[in-house]
């Protein structure tokens, strides 16, 4: 269908890069959409829509006033004045390569649904993996076109590293990544390809991520999700091979929002595991308790490693409460022992203090053995986590400090499993094991301290990660926190909404202002999606959780 034509003028002429056309000031176009032109050699080159203007034959806005009576707006002209809308679209590719500036005059069409898959670069996906789909033109012309990813560019080997970013509870950032993380384990359940995937995620708010192996059970959020999983050819189900790892307490409530009636049920079902630290077995992880502790001096980790290696009156202990008494020993001036006396009595004062101060509000997660059959420790769980298995790390109630103590657990387990330092046979390990964690600012920020181990771990899965076969799916408010070594490793860029002074910052720099505009109106459900194998940002949309939602939590 003909929309109008080519337009070039002395100020803004066609390049090799953008053109401008005009249409009928009827014709209902918006930014990101496909127009087809027709060029030389019987070729088409594909735009994408950036931006729209109105323009008249007013010479001023005074002479809009003039005509409407001298400002009257009940006035109704007798001649509409000539008017007419023109588009500024970029140039995304051409059916012979032929780059050469569209010309004056040239023929614009909508595009019909293979012209937009051949334009954006979703036509002939390798892999393909859904991501969504996008809604072109409006009106009788509207299309809603699937978007697929090719999978080597989301999970590995040729692109990984998944980041989000968009104000929280406006941006949907958890609903993205858990419908990205479903599409994978349905995809990847289906491939014939010798690949596998398991999946890690961490709870850190309310209830959100504690019943997805359950249906949502609001009738009309199905009615929406079912006919969009059906076109993107998902399981019309919630997720599969679902393990529940919560913080220990005898009572369960005081660790986790989740209803005790719920987690108990789990683990009657054997879904769902309490999980501690045994001090003989983690004592090497006592460094993570400090991950985002300024250390300039290095006198935490020189504690860490006193403490590890079991020097002076630290050798023989066997319990945290052991721990604790020994490390207030040494906090005291006039102790006649000599051991650690290269650390000063200040640094252990402050060591003491940022221990004490997680150890006593979780003293039931810092143990002395497993009793029971569904009390594990996490890290031996996570050596042992099978193909296709989703584990749910409940850190929700956990204080900041204790939560990126388990953060940092969770991934050397992970790096360990594939680094090959556990005794299980390579065959039965995943060979893609995917992280996924909300707020990740808290641990990769600009602001981290340099020493931080868990901020050396993420930089390490990031750059090295892919080689490994550790993804990491994370998700923040805002992208301009985070370390530029993290975002700038990450294949897939997802944004969604967020403010005005966010916007204004480096990471956007790259995107055209019309875009920039409209990341701080989208909606719920909706992203702006950069990918490698994509030749434009997609403006993509994505259904609702098809798991079980909390209102409150």
């Amino acid at each position: 269908m003909a929309i109008g034509k080519v337009v070039a003028t002395e100020k803004n002429p066609t390049t090799i890069d953008d053109f401008y056309f005009w249409t009928d000031k009827r014709c209902q176009l918006k930014p990101f959409d496909v127009v087809v032109v027709k060029h030389i050699e019987n070729t088409e080159t594909y735009g994408v829509v950036e931006e729209i203007s109105h323009i008249t034959d007013a010479p001023s806005y005074l002479a809009g006033f003039i005509s409407s009576d001298f400002g009257s707006v009940e006035h109704e002209p007798l001649t509409e004045r000539i008017g007419m809308n023109y588009v500024k679209c970029r140039v995304v590719g051409n059916t012979k390569n032929i780059y050469t500036p569209v010309l004056d005059g040239s023929l614009v069409l909508l595009a019909d649904e293979a012209q937009i898959k051949e334009a954006l670069g979703l036509s002939d996906i390798k892999n393909p993996l859904p991501a969504g789909f996008i809604e072109m033109y409006e009106g009788d012309n509207k299309k809603v076109i699937p978007v697929h990813f090719n999978s080597h560019f989301l999970i590995g080997p040729e692109g990984a590293h998944l980041n989000i970013s968009g104000i929280s509870g406006l941006a949907s950032k958890t609903s993205y990544a858990m419908f990205l993380m479903k599409s994978i384990q349905d995809t990847i359940e289906k491939s014939e390809e010798d690949e596998s995937v398991a999946f890690v995620m961490l709870n850190v708010k309310g209830r959100d991520l504690l019943a997805i192996d359950e249906i949502n059970t609001n009738k009309e959020d199905i009615d929406e999700i079912f006919p969009i999983y059906e076109k993107l050819r998902l399981e019309k189900k919630p997720f599969d091979n679902v393990k529940y790892f919560y913080p220990y307490s005898k009572d369960i409530a005081p660790t986790t929002y989740a209803a005790t009636e719920d987690v108990k049920n789990q683990i009657k079902r054997k879904c769902a595991f309490q999980y501690k630290y045994i001090f003989e077995e983690d004592r090497d992880s006592i460094d993570l308790l400090f991950a985002n502790v300024d250390d300039p001096n290095e006198t935490m980790e020189s504690i860490v490693n006193y403490i590890a290696t079991e020097q002076g009156k630290f050798n023989n202990i066997t319990s945290w409460e052991e721990l604790k008494k020994t490390l207030y020993e040494q906090t005291q001036s006039g102790n006649k022992d000599s051991s650690g006396k290269e650390i000063t009595v200040l640094s252990w004062r402050k060591f003491y203090r940022l221990f004490n101060k997680s150890y006593e509000k979780n003293k039931s997660l810092f143990a002395n053995r497993c009793c029971e059959r569904h009390e594990v420790r996490l890290k031996e769980q996570i050596q042992n986590i099978k193909k296709n298995e989703i584990f749910v790390v409940d850190v929700a109630k956990l204080d900041e400090e204790t939560q990126g103590f388990v953060f940092g657990d969770v991934m050397r387990a992970i790096y360990d499993l594939k680094l090959g330092t556990t005794d299980r046979p390579e065959k039965e390990i995943p060979s893609k094991v995917i992280i996924f964690i909300d707020e990740l600012n808290k641990y990769a920020s600009s602001e981290i301290p340099k020493n931080s181990p868990i901020l050396k771990q993420l930089l390490d899965i990031t750059e090295r990660g892919r080689s490994l076969g550790i993804i990491l799916f994370g998700a923040e408010q805002f992208i301009s926190d985070l370390h530029k070594r993290v975002k700038g490793n990450c294949a897939t860029l997802a944004y969604g909404r967020t403010n005005v002074i966010e916007i204004s910052k480096g990471d956007f720099q790259f995107v055209p202002p019309v875009y920039k505009s409209m990341l701080t109106r989208l909606k719920q459900g909706e992203y702006i999606l950069q990918n490698p194998v994509f030749r434009s940002l997609l403006n993509i949309k994505f259904p609702k959780p098809i798991y079980k939602q909390f209102k409150n939590g």
